[in-house]
C-alpha cells in the first residue's frame, strides 16, 4: 500500500537550536515559521559530499567514514520564501546571523587588502607589464581599448 520512504520525503523538517525537530506536512511560508519563533531566521540546509566520497556508496562509505566528509551550506530564506516538502531547514538566531555577516565582511576586507599588497609589489618590482595585467583583473569595471 504505502511506501515508508515516500512518507518521510513528504514533510518539512525544521531543526531548532536546542535540538528539537519540528515536522510539517504541508508547504509553509518562512514568515509563518519566523512569527512563531521570534528572533530567529529560517535557513535551508544543503549537504554536499566531497568529490572523493561521491565514488563511495553504501557500506564502503560507512567504512571509510564518509560522514565527516560532508560539506554543509546554510542559505538564509526571505520571509516570502516557501518551505518545501522533502527539505531540511534550520532556525538560526539573529545573533548568529549578525556574527556570520561580520565575519564574511572582515574576510572580504582581508582578501581585498592582500590583493592590493600584491598589486603594489608587482608594480614596484617586476615592471609595468605584469602590474597592468594584474590591474585589469583586480578592477571591477572593464576598460575599453
Amino acid at each position: 500500500m504505502g511506501n515508508c520512504q515516500a512518507a518521510e520525503a513528504a514533510e518539512v523538517i525544521i531543526q531548532h537550536p536546542g535540538g528539537k525537530v519540528e515536522r510539517l506536512y504541508w508547504p509553509t511560508p518562512a514568515a509563518d515559521v519566523m512569527k512563531t519563533n521570534p528572533g530567529h531566521y529560517v535557513a535551508l540546509v544543503i549537504l554536499r559530499l566531497s568529490p572523493d566520497d561521491k565514488a563511495l556508496t553504501g557500506p564502503e562509505a560507512a567504512a571509510a567514514g564518509a560522514g565527516a566528509a560532508k560539506i554543509t551550506r546554510v542559505k538564509l530564506l526571505k520571509p516570502k520564501d516557501t518551505l518545501h516538502l522533502g527539505q531540511v531547514y534550520r532556525l538560526i538566531t539573529a545573533q548568529e546571523v549578525t556574527k556570520a555577516l561580520k565575519a564574511r565582511k572582515n574576510d572580504k576586507m582581508r582578501r581585498c587588502e592582500a590583493i592590493k599588497q600584491q598589486h603594489e609589489q608587482l608594480r614596484r618590482g617586476d615592471g609595468a607589464e605584469q602590474g597592468g595585467a594584474c590591474e585589469k583583473k583586480v578592477s571591477d569595471s572593464p576598460s575599453s581599448s
